[in-house]
């Protein structure tokens, strides 16, 4: 048993993106911590890209991120110490574009360099977006195109481009937060991002205890082309397969849908886009502002069904 108490609205009672605490009648704390192993070779873009990761669970739950404090595991025996500062620089700069203030962090010395963020931010408790309150009838709108972990396999076996290298690591250092801005304006049930369970992963998440089962249209899911490519090459990393087997139960793959996106469909995605339910009648809209304020890939990918199966149908 977790200790616990009245103040606190999302906690580890379900899975969500964030811890949710109460602390006055208009005021809560979101609180999130996130941190991995080097994904790309530029140190600099790396830290850019876990900075962009940690602070995308902030806006999942609707919120604002305010502060943040360092984490970092680094080989100091055996490696140039400049390569940390180009980490760590990577994250305040991406910090300073986020508008979030670094307040402190720790580090400890480790034979894998390690990089991320405690980040903590701030929401009215009546608007917090948790993953479970789907809604029958509403649109399932997504803000980035998958593939990121597809690319990344890629990159690692040398097998991809200068330009698909550059063009991915920029996806995955872009931060969240006009997303997660424009969507305030709109009648939004729930909210999470795309990270390492891959879309269907995290929709799952979405779906289980909601009482409500989704129809998603996989013609209409934003794919890095080059990464359908490299799929039907059989470059899928391990967490594919992964994230397929434990969830393969409650979702239904028509046989129309091709090896290869259905891959692309569960590939762990890093800082990928946010997954919306909106209602229905606002889904274009949603997706129309999103497209306008520079989230080209932004589309309606399905909906929301009263069924209490709690499924996932993939047409």
């Amino acid at each position: 048993m977790f200790p616990t108490d009245a103040n606190v609205i999302v906690g580890l009672d379900r899975a969500d993106d964030a811890g949710v605490y109460k602390i006055s009648d208009d005021l809560a704390l979101i609180q999130t911590v996130d941190f991995f192993t080097p994904i790309v070779d530029d140190p600099y873009w790396f830290g850019q890209i876990a900075a962009a990761n940690a602070l995308s669970d902030v806006y999942a739950m609707g919120g604002t991120p305010k502060t943040a404090m360092n984490l970092v595991a680094f080989p100091a025996k055996e490696m140039d110490l400049t390569i940390l500062r180009q980490i760590i620089q990577g994250g305040i700069d991406k910090l300073t574009e986020a508008e979030v203030v670094l307040i402190g962090g720790h580090s400890v010395e480790d034979k894998e360099i390690k990089y991320g963020l405690s980040v903590t931010g701030v929401i009215h408790p009546a608007r917090v977006l948790a993953k479970q309150n789907l809604r029958p009838g509403d649109g399932l709108v997504i803000t980035k195109p998958l593939g990121t972990g597809i690319v990344n396999t890629a990159i690692k076996a040398a097998m991809a481009s200068v330009d698909l290298t550059d063009r991915v690591t920029r996806l995955m250092a872009a931060l969240n937060r006009d997303a997660a801005r424009i969507m305030l304006n709109f009648d939004v049930s729930a909210c999470t991002d795309v990270t390492g369970f891959g879309l269907l992963g995290h929709l799952s998440e979405m779906v289980c205890g909601s009482g409500t089962s989704v129809q998603v249209d996989s013609r209409q899911v934003p794919v890095i082309a080059e990464a359908l490519e490299l799929a039907s090459m059989g470059l899928i990393p391990a967490g594919a397969y992964k994230n397929k087997e434990f969830r393969e139960p409650m979702i239904a793959l028509a046989e129309t849908v091709p090896r290869a996106l259905q891959d692309v469909l569960f590939d762990p995605q890093t800082t990928g886009g946010l997954l919306i339910s909106v209602r229905e009648e606002q889904a274009d809209a949603l997706v129309a502002a999103l497209k306008a304020a520079g989230s080209g890939d932004a589309a309606r990918i399905g909906e929301i069904m009263d069924r209490p199966e709690e499924k996932i149908w993939v047409v």
